[in-house]
């Protein structure tokens, strides 16, 4: 099953119970968001990755220098652990993690959550790939995929019982738009998925294409 078709059968299932006046402040404020353009804004591919060094939950530093010297990297932004369109998205990824290592790929994701809520996720979680902290949304930022929560949709969420300063330990107001890029071992962004729909993700099928073009290229330059 494709994760957009897993997306909206959660969907169906869950979003009734969203009272409907709180789901239209929602849509607005995601019609908007797209309406700015502001994924166009962000990094692109043909684009050369940003460089960044991230702790994961429990301190160990990962480079995605480091992990390029090793292959291509598979580098996902989530908003995060309580998002439940995330939670999809990286399951689905761990799923297909190994046919990303089988074509000699690594995955990153990474999300602004403080190390102590990405802990407790990954216990609950426990991913085959490092999730690291990007406290402050501080290599988020550097990609283009930070926007500022407006203030309706921040009542939404506290409404909900969406505590974001918990998890992210600020009051920045601000989230990333979910984005997956394919990074070669060049540096260059090969292939990337970025929308300002929160519901709108890459799909691992399109990942596993990606890599495979990828490994084609790079057969055809040897």
């Amino acid at each position: 099953m494709s994760l957009q078709r897993t997306i909206a059968d959660w969907q169906a299932e869950n979003i009734g119970r969203i009272p409907e006046d709180l789901r239209g402040i929602m849509q607005q404020a995601t019609q908007e968001l797209i309406d700015q353009g502001i994924a166009g804004r962000a990094v692109q591919p043909g684009e050369r990755a940003v460089g960044f060094e991230l702790p994961t939950f429990s301190g160990r530093l990962v480079r995605l220098e480091d992990q390029l010297e090793q292959g291509p990297v598979v580098l996902n932004f989530f908003r995060g652990a309580w998002c439940p369109y995330c939670n999809m998205e990286l399951k689905a990824l761990d799923a297909a993690l190994p046919e990303i290592h089988r074509r000699g790929a690594s995955l990153l994701s990474i999300s602004p959550n403080l190390p102590q809520a990405t802990g407790r996720f990954v216990a609950e979680n426990p991913f085959g790939f490092d999730v690291l902290c990007d406290v402050d949304n501080q290599v988020a930022r550097r990609y283009g995929l930070v926007f500022r929560l407006p203030k309706s949709l921040v009542n939404v969420y506290s409404e909900l019982g969406l505590d974001l300063p918990a998890f992210d330990g600020n009051h920045r107001r601000e989230l990333p738009m979910p984005a997956t890029y394919v990074v070669g071992p060049d540096g260059l962004i090969h292939d990337g998925f970025v929308h300002a729909d929160y519901t709108r993700r890459m799909e691992p099928a399109a990942i596993l294409a990606a890599l495979d073009r990828l490994q084609a290229g790079d057969a055809a330059d040897d």
